[in-house]
C-alpha cells in the first residue's frame, strides 16, 4: 500500500483531548507499530488522556501538555522536546490549542487535517495536509493519516491495557455485586445539550433493576454538574444504584469494561465501552452517531433522533431532541442487548 508520504521512523502524534478523541487515536498508533515494530511513537496528550496511554503497548513515550497552564506548560513542553527529533508530526486537533505542540516539535515532515476542517490557522502550522472529504465518523477522519502514509489501517484494534492491581480492584468491585449482570448509567456527557432528563434515567434505572435484575451503577467524572445528576437520578429512582463517580479515569475504564452493558449519550465512556468490547446503548439527539457513535459495533442498540422534527433545533443552539428519546425506547434496546450481547442472566447469577 503506497502513501503520499512516508512515515519514517520516529513518529509524534499531537492528539490533545477529549477522551474520545484520545481512543480513536489508539488505532492509529497501533497500526503504526504493526507496520513497523521498530518504529517509535511519542504522544503528545492533555493530563487527563495521558491516563489511557500509560501503559499501552505500542506508544514509547507519552508527553503531557496541559495549555491551561500558560507559559509554564508551554517551557515544559519545550524541554521535553528539545531532546527529540522526529521524521513526521501527525496533528489530529483542528484547534487552536494543537499548534504550539505541533509547532515545537522538530520534524521535516508535518501532517494535519486540511483548511476545509481545521480551524483557527491549525493547517498553516503543517506542510502536509490531508485532501478534502465530506464529513465523517472521527475515527475514519483520524484512519485517513494512516492512507495518506501507505499504512493498512486494518484490523483495527485499542488495546488499552488494564494492570494487575487494576485487575484486582476490577475484581473486588464486581465480587461485592454477587455474580449478578451490571448495567453502568452516565447520566452526565460534556454538554448538557447532549443530556437526557435525569428523571427519565430514573425511571429506566427502576426498571433495570426491577424488571430485568441488573444491578445499575451511576458513572462519571467529580463535577459538580454530573455529581448533581447523578444524585437525582440516584434519589427519584425507586433502584438502589451504586455511586462509582470519581476522579480517578483508569478506574473508569475497569468498571466500564467488567459491566455487561453501558447506556450512555455521547460521551467519552461510550468509546471507552467500544475499545473494551463492552456492549452500550447510545443516546443521541443533539449529535449523530454515524459521526460520534461506538465504532462499526452496536448500531443496533443505538438510539437517534439526531435528524428528528428539524423544528426542535433552533437558530440559536438551543436543541430539544434529546427529549425525543423515551424511557421506553431505552427498555426495547436493552431487551435486544439482552438477546443479542449480553450472557443469559442464569448463567451469571441474576435474579
Amino acid at each position: 500500500m503506497s502513501g503520499v508520504l512516508e512515515a519514517g521512523k520516529r513518529i509524534c502524534m499531537v492528539l490533545l483531548s477529549g477522551i474520545g478523541d484520545v481512543v480513536h487515536g489508539l488505532p492509529i498508533v497501533n497500526a503504526l507499530e504493526r507496520d513497523d515494530p521498530e518504529r517509535r511513537i511519542t504522544w503528545i496528550v492533555e493530563s487527563l488522556g495521558a491516563l489511557l496511554l500509560r501503559p499501552h503497548p505500542a506508544i514509547d513515550e507519552v508527553i503531557t501538555f496541559d495549555r491551561r497552564r500558560g507559559l509554564t506548560a508551554v517551557t515544559g513542553l519545550w524541554r521535553a522536546l528539545r531532546r527529540l527529533e522526529f521524521d513526521t508530526v501527525i496533528n489530529f486537533n483542528v484547534y487552536f490549542k494543537a499548534i504550539v505542540p505541533t509547532a515545537i516539535a522538530r520534524a521535516p515532515d508535518k501532517l494535519a487535517f486540511g483548511r476545509d476542517r481545521a480551524r483557527d490557522l491549525v493547517w498553516l502550522f503543517a506542510n502536509h495536509r490531508l485532501p478534502a472529504r465530506q464529513t465523517r465518523h472521527t475515527q475514519d477522519r483520524f484512519l485517513e493519516f494512516l492512507a495518506y502514509l501507505g499504512i493498512e489501517t486494518e484490523p483495527i484494534e485499542w488495546r488499552i491495557q488494564l494492570t494487575e492491581e487494576e485487575r484486582e480492584a476490577q475484581s473486588e468491585f464486581f465480587r461485592a455485586l454477587a455474580g449478578r449482570p451490571t448495567v453502568g448509567l452516565v447520566p452526565t456527557s460534556g454538554r448538557p445539550l447532549k443530556d437526557w432528563p435525569v428523571e427519565r434515567f430514573a425511571e429506566t434505572a427502576t426498571a433495570l433493576e426491577r424488571d430485568f435484575g441488573f444491578e445499575v451503577v451511576l458513572l462519571g467524572g467529580p463535577g459538580a454538574r454530573e455529581t448533581e445528576r447523578a444524585r437525582a437520578v440516584a434519589e427519584s429512582s425507586e433502584a438502589a444504584p451504586r455511586w462509582a463517580l470519581g476522579n480517578d479515569l483508569r478506574r473508569l475504564v475497569y468498571l466500564i469494561d467488567g459491566l455487561d452493558l453501558l447506556i450512555a449519550p455521547d460521551t467519552g465512556p461510550v468509546h471507552i465501552a467500544r475499545a473494551l468490547g463492552t456492549p452500550v446503548i447510545g443516546l443521541y439527539g443533539h449529535t449523530d452517531p454515524h459521526e460520534v457513535g461506538p465504532y462499526r459495533a452496536y448500531e443496533d442498540l443505538w438510539i437517534d433522533r439526531s435528524r428528528d422534527e428539524p423544528e426542535r433545533h433552533a437558530p440559536g443552539g438551543w436543541d430539544q431532541r434529546m427529549e425525543l428519546i423515551a424511557v421506553s425506547d431505552v427498555l426495547d434496546r436493552v431487551e435486544r442487548a439482552l438477546e443479542r450481547y449480553v450472557r443469559p442472566r442464569a448463567e451469571s447469577g441474576g435474579a
